[in-house]
């Protein structure tokens, strides 16, 4: 990207800010080298209509981007990345059994399952140490240890690019599903702004997912928390994936599949070990860690990248790896997978680049 000064602030505005030639390393935990023809940072909603006005969000690829622990950057990227920063947690409903909560699109995750915890609510507690935004979560609809976070969304604030306004959608509307929402399927039309949790004060702690029951063992909690269960869970991700603090990865990078139960029946013919799940609608989800565990991938490298050595599902940077290293690898393990147990691999993370 020549003829771009490095890192130069161009424009600013009542609650933005917009740098040329940026670099994106610091802004996605895979550590990928990439610059953004320009970068966009919003932190009041209220500027997005002065925005759009520009006409370079009318001309240039536009990608957003939260703290950039979903997405994978295979080069630089040839337009706008745009960060929506909106910070602010704020009850706007509640009586003695649960509250309605707004949070701002830019607000850390796990620091809003913290303040969850805090203030005596209770169902964020296994979605502890979940890496990202706020305004990212309802996006993929994260998930983990048998909760997704689309069960407390009441409803997603949002910009829609093709109206020109500001639009809230509630929970129906959200679309959610297996690692999807209506959000993921019009990424490029509707940003997060802000999401509405309602959080019960009183809830059945979700203690069936395999290991919590086992570490709050270990801990001596008889008789478990949601606090507990937090610290349970905790332990559990930081024994199991990699730290992005210390090597860089995304997280989980490939959905569990789910196939036929045939398929499934079939696999586990020859592998008696095959762990599986029912899904509503039918078929059976599986996985992926185990698939690519059974190739023997899980600590695969090439060069720089690979897949960590502490859990098969997580593709990692050991240092200077591009992106397209990095999606060489997944590459790989994904056809590899394929031609074993004839079942398709499909990444969690976006993928914003040359494929």
């Amino acid at each position: 990207m020549t003829g771009y000064r490095v890192d130069a602030a161009i424009a600013t505005g009542p609650g933005y800010a917009i740098v040329e030639n940026a670099s994106l390393e610091g802004r996605n935990t895979l550590r990928v080298p990439a610059r953004a023809q320009l970068l966009i940072e919003v932190r009041n909603a209220e500027a997005l209509p002065e925005l759009f006005a520009l006409p370079a969000l009318h001309t240039l690829p536009l990608a957003v981007l939260g703290e950039g622990s979903n997405v994978l950057f295979t080069g630089d990227w040839p337009g706008i990345v745009l960060t929506i920063g909106v910070r602010g947690i704020a009850p706007i409903e509640e009586d003695a059994g649960w509250a309605i909560v707004r949070v701002g699109a830019g607000e850390n995750w796990n620091d809003f399952v913290s303040w969850s915890l805090a203030h005596g609510f209770v169902g964020l507690e296994n979605l502890v140490l979940i890496p990202g935004s706020v305004g990212a979560a309802p996006i993929q609809n994260i998930g983990a240890y048998g909760v997704e976070v689309g069960e407390f969304i009441v409803a997603v604030h949002a910009w829609d690019r093709t109206t020109g306004q500001h639009v809230t959608l509630d929970h129906a509307a959200c679309a959610f599903a297996y690692r999807d929402s209506l959000f993921k399927r019009e990424v490029d039309r509707l940003l997060v702004t802000a999401v509405d949790f309602r959080l019960p004060r009183q809830r059945a702690l979700r203690l069936d997912y395999a290991g919590i029951g086992a570490e709050l063992a270990t801990l001596g909690a008889h008789e478990p928390t949601a606090q507990r269960v937090a610290e349970a869970v905790a332990r559990l991700r930081m024994r199991k994936l990699p730290n992005p603090a210390l090597i860089g990865n995304a997280g989980s990078f490939f959905k569990n599949p789910v196939v036929d139960t045939a398929v499934a029946q079939a696999i586990r013919g020859a592998h008696p070990d095959l762990p599986s799940w029912p899904v509503e609608g039918g078929g059976q989800k599986l996985p992926a860690a185990w698939l690519i565990e059974a190739c023997g991938l899980k600590g695969y490298r090439d060069g720089d990248a690979g897949m960590s050595d502490q859990h098969a599902l997580v593709l990692v940077n050991h240092g200077r790896a591009s992106g397209a290293d990095l999606l060489r690898v997944a590459r790989h393990v994904a056809t590899t997978v394929f031609k074993r147990f004839d079942v398709r691999l499909q990444a969690e993370p976006r993928i914003l680049g040359s494929r």
